[in-house]
């Protein structure tokens, strides 16, 4: 089953998001193994993303593997506290 969510990073910025995506995901042009759907943009008060992917379990090894140890390491010029987040078992994912 799909599996999304969305985080909402408080007074984060494109340059934040820009610097974070850099460290965490393979290349500008590819997603992370098992994620299927990346968006990002500006919203009230800071930055959200909101991401898919393939079941819980790619996502927690994403989050588990890659995206916590990079954070907790500290990445230069990334978002500097952990997101508001909100997870999703999807019904229903459209291409």
């Amino acid at each position: 089953m799909a599996y999304g969510l969305i985080h909402y990073f408080p007074g984060g910025t494109k340059e934040q998001y820009e610097a974070s995506l850099a460290a965490v995901h393979p290349s500008k042009d590819r997603l992370p193994e098992g994620q299927i759907y990346h968006a990002a943009g500006p919203s009230k008060g800071g930055w959200t993303i909101v991401a898919i992917h393939n079941s819980k379990e790619s996502w927690e090894r994403f989050r588990d593997q890659i995206l916590m140890p990079k954070m907790q390491k500290g990445i230069k010029g990334g978002f500097t506290s952990p997101p508001q987040e909100t997870t999703i078992e999807l019904y229903k994912v459209m291409p």
